[in-house]
């Protein structure tokens, strides 16, 4: 979709449905017990009903529309007409939301505004917190899971920090479960089945237990077979699996006190993920003599020899087809399959003291999970995780909130202040192995590419040819060797790559200690009996401790480093071959490394607040202005890979201690500025927001393809002439004092909800974002050199961030005849503007803009007592994907002939997480 066409579509999407929100809550959130009220009372309501919404947004429960902050609050009505069952389907429902998951389900990522941290290094946290019922999950990924009923959920936007417990960047989603009731026995019961075999049980139950203690208890069953078919093992990818389950009690001795206690479990055992190859080439041109064939093609002398490399050893040539079949191609007896287990307990105290009201939010968190992978998406066994416990990782959480809210000065005062502390232990663990062909797989990339193109063999050892050997070892007198006298090391060499199979970590062990507490106040100060100025500020204090322990098999590299080195000495091979040698020396080149135990603590403190004044010129409007300042902290970089450059020796960088220092990266801060309004007339609301934030350190992940890089992104104020947009690690740098902020986020947030009758509901919601990053970057605070691998950053727009998005949805309850029987006929959709899905934002990785509809029909009976619905989630089957990436280890040679021309230079091949294609199905349903 071009364009003219986005915004074409976006128009269209408001004209049909006039004024409204991303399927904002358009009721109070209502105790499910309650006696519905008759059709005349429910039309009475229906204009005070959009200015009702309660949220918690600033610790206080508040009418939504009163609430200086940007923030969209999703009722349950919302989330069970949408179909969402987990955090992801919130991109339906909020446009300044984007929630994706990559190479496994414990990798989500949550962004808002364009603002986001990619899942896949357990050593960063979101820059969007997640709170469930008050308790902080300390990574967003852990949010996707079932979630049972729902009371509302809330989308924050912009940084958070004088509330909520822990600090969060860019924003937060506060989801709040249903609490048990006091009146009276109810619960709901819901059936539904559908393509790929799905089928998801859920059910709920409330009973009083007497005049003060009420129980509730939640269930999700949850199967369903896999998008992808995996045509080498039999087997379906992307599967799912799963149950959970939440039980309540509420203790309510009189109004002023209660408390309520909550334990949930979670148990997913299921193959996640799956990915295809992508080829995101421009055709070639009449006499493009540099580029032959696109990234994938095969079997042309002129095209991308990784590609030739793959297909000799053994990948089917289908497996090259560009587009979104999802058949994929693993290595024979590698496996995707996981198991999960996700636990807790929390207890919620709030005592009203007649003068001032204590919360008290105590948590406890055990999550774990343990993933399998064929790291490297094709069938050839290049990489793999098993999936035996040693590719892992848990995290255990305890974490306590106090708050105490009240008022002074007759009112004029509306004080908070609160303090929370957390202690967490991570511990990772990880088994990255090469697989049985990776030697010959390595020794034919460096000669399928090149100087040593001729002498290809990928059925001989070393990948040379007979012919070939003789002539390196100077064994033909008639035909002189192209590398002269260092053939015969060269052949040593290759020799040693080509016995690099099954060899890699047994175990490596993180132990992470992360210790932060916090003291916070927010106030309220009602300077006139229309404008109100809210004051916060924050004080943390955030210690992490790290232990890590290493163990491999790879004793190749150490036993033969001299023949290695005579790769990096020959100007013909140095390029490609250096790299190779990285690849598979990396944190084994050396004995040092094996069993070595490293430990380092970091320590840092922080102040964040927040400044408001807002004013209500009528009762229906309210505008505001702020200022606010967030954090996130820094921490290690858990991937291997890391700490050092394989062919150094430890005593070389001052012992294996001071290795640690490479993993070490900022903490986020982030200054941000808003502007806005928000309208609520009878029944209908319109909200508005202008923004723009400044982020300093932002923590940016990259897979370059080889190993993890994680860089903290900032800008010089001075020019650096290109030099962040080179080839070279060494150009680039500027002093410390000249460093400032490197990621902008600014733009404009529309949200509406129109109910012209009791029985029609529209909503729209409109976000344009222009999150970029500034040029002249560096890679940390002091100024480094940014990357090589991300110099297509400087001046572009962040990943998985598109400008425009729109959300629209539109509901229609009729009532059908005098029976009480109720027809439904529901539609939402979300238009995204085109991006870029790749962190290193390589143009291979772009996504065009794309629109997804969701749709429902049905018939329900009087109160709701029985309902059938059929639906259907993206209706129209949209392709697209979530994230791409760099096929790991799947570059091509720097001398070959083949020339990408969307990126100078570039023969590395690339792999996608697809979305979800359509599913439809029918749910039946009871509440009693």
């Amino acid at each position: 979709m071009t364009k003219p066409q986005l915004m074409t579509a976006c128009g269209l999407a408001a004209l049909a449905l006039a004024g409204a929100s991303p399927a904002a809550a358009q009721t109070a959130a209502t105790d499910p017990a309650a006696q519905p009220a008759s059709p005349t009372e429910q039309a009475s309501t229906t204009e005070q009903e959009a200015a009702d919404i309660i949220v918690t947004a600033q610790g206080r429960a508040q009418i939504l529309t009163d609430v200086p902050v940007a923030v969209s609050a999703v009722s349950a009505e919302a989330l069970q007409l949408s179909g969402a069952t987990d955090i992801r389907a919130l991109n339906q429902l909020a446009p300044s939301l984007l929630v994706s998951s990559t190479g496994t389900e414990a990798n989500g990522s949550a962004r808002i505004r364009g603002i986001g941290t990619v899942g896949d290094n357990p050593g960063l946290e979101s820059s969007v917190a997640v709170f469930i019922d008050g308790v902080y999950r300390s990574r967003s990924g852990i949010g996707l899971n079932e979630l049972g009923e729902i009371d509302r959920i809330e989308v924050l936007r912009g940084p958070q920090g004088t509330l909520f417990g822990r600090n969060a960047s860019a924003g937060i989603i506060n989801i709040v479960s249903k609490q048990p009731s006091f009146s009276g026995i109810h619960g709901m019961a819901e059936a539904t089945y559908g393509n790929y075999d799905f089928w998801r049980l859920q059910g709920a139950l409330n009973v009083p237990l007497g005049q003060t203690l009420a129980a509730r208890v939640d269930g999700v069953y949850v199967k369903r077979d896999g998008f992808y078919n995996d045509v080498a093992n039999n087997v379906d990818v992307n599967n799912r699996d799963r149950w959970f389950v939440r039980g309540q009690i509420l203790f309510e001795p009189t109004s002023d006190f209660t408390v309520r206690i909550i334990g949930d479990y979670t148990k997913r055992d299921e193959r996640c993920c799956g990915a295809t190859y992508v080829d995101r080439s421009v055709e070639p041109s009449v006499g493009n003599l540099n580029n032959p064939a696109t990234p994938l093609t095969t079997g042309l002398p002129g095209g991308n020899n990784i590609i030739n490399v793959l297909r000799d050893l053994g990948q089917p040539l289908a497996s090259f087809t560009p587009g979104y079949d999802r058949t994929i191609y693993s290595t024979p007896g590698r496996s995707f399959a996981g198991e999960t287990e996700d636990k807790g307990i929390s207890a919620q105290i709030d005592w009203d003291f007649g003068g001032a009201k204590l919360t008290s939010i105590t948590g406890y968190r055990d999550y774990r999970s343990d993933q399998g992978s064929d790291t490297d998406y094709s069938t050839i066994d290049i990489l793999y995780r098993a999936a035996d416990g040693n590719s892992s990782r848990r995290f255990e959480t305890f974490s306590q909130e106090l708050r105490l809210q009240g008022e002074a000065f007759g009112g004029t005062l509306d004080w908070l202040v609160g303090g929370y502390y957390a202690n967490e232990d991570l511990t990772v663990t990880d088994n990255l192995r090469f697989g049985n062909q990776y030697g010959r797989f390595a020794t034919c990339r460096i000669i399928s590419g090149g100087a040593l193109a001729s002498l290809y063999s990928p059925t001989s050892a070393g990948c040379i040819s007979p012919t070939g050997r003789a002539v390196l070892n100077g064994q033909v007198p008639t035909v002189p060797s192209p590398l002269g006298p260092a053939g015969p090391g060269v052949v040593r060499a290759l020799d040693v790559l080509d016995g690099i199979n099954n060899r890699g970590s047994i175990v490596d062990v993180y132990e992470q200690n992360s210790r932060n507490y916090a003291f916070f106040t927010h106030n309220i100060i009602h300077l006139a009996d229309t404008l109100d100025l809210t004051l916060g500020l924050r004080y943390t204090n955030e210690r992490k401790r790290l232990n890590a322990a290493f163990t491999n098999d790879n004793t190749a590299c150490v036993q033969n480093q001299q023949a290695l080195g005579s790769f990096l000495t020959n100007p013909a091979l140095a390029a490609v071959a250096g790299g190779i040698i990285g690849l598979s020396c990396q944190g084994n080149s050396t004995s040092e490394i094996n069993g070595t135990q490293i430990a380092d603590e970091r320590n840092e403190d922080e102040f964040t607040g927040t400044a408001v004044l807002s004013w209500k010129p009528t009762d229906d409007l309210l505008v505001y202005g702020s200022y606010s300042r967030g954090y996130k902290a820094g921490g290690f970089n858990l991937d291997r890979s890391a700490l050092k450059n394989p062919l150094q020796s430890f005593a070389s960088l001052g012992g294996p201690q001071a290795l640690t220092r490479n993993l070490q990266f900022d903490p986020e801060i982030v200054n941000a500025y808003e502007i806005g309004a928000k309208l609520s007339v009878r029944n209908f609301t319109l909200t508005a927001a202008a923004f723009r934030q400044e982020f300093k350190n932002f923590q940016l992940n990259t897979f370059n393809g080889a190993v993890f890089l994680v860089a903290t992104v900032n800008a010089c104020k001075s020019d650096l002439n290109g030099a962040d947009r080179d080839l070279s690690a060494t150009t680039g740098a500027c002093a410390p004092d000249d460093v400032t902020y490197g990621v902008v986020s600014q733009g404009l947030e529309l949200e509406g909800s129109l109910r012209p009758t009791r029985d029609v509901n529209l909503n729209l919601g409109v976000t344009y974002a222009d999150t970029h990053y500034r040029e002249n970057l560096v890679g940390s605070a002091s100024g480094v050199p940014l990357d090589p691998a991300l110099r297509v950053l400087p001046g572009s727009q962040l990943s998985n961030a598109p400008e425009i998005v729109a959300t629209a949805s539109a509901s229609w309850t009729p009532e059908l005849g005098s029976s009480g029987l109720q027809g439904l006929f529901y539609v939402d959709t979300r238009v995204t503007d085109d991006f870029n899905t790749g962190s290193d934002l390589f143009p291979q990785k772009a996504q065009d803009s794309f629109v997804l509809v969701n749709a429902r029909v049905g018939i329900r009976g009087r109160d709701e007592l029985w309902a059938l619905e059929v639906w259907a989630q993206n209706l129209t089957n949209t392709q697209y994907a979530q994230v791409a990436f760099n096929s790991p280890f799947q570059a091509g040679a720097t001398s070959a002939p083949f020339v990408d021309p969307q990126f100078p230079g570039g023969r590395q091949i690339f792999s996608q997480y697809l979305a979800e294609p359509r599913t439809y199905g029918v749910t039946l349903r009871t509440r009693f």
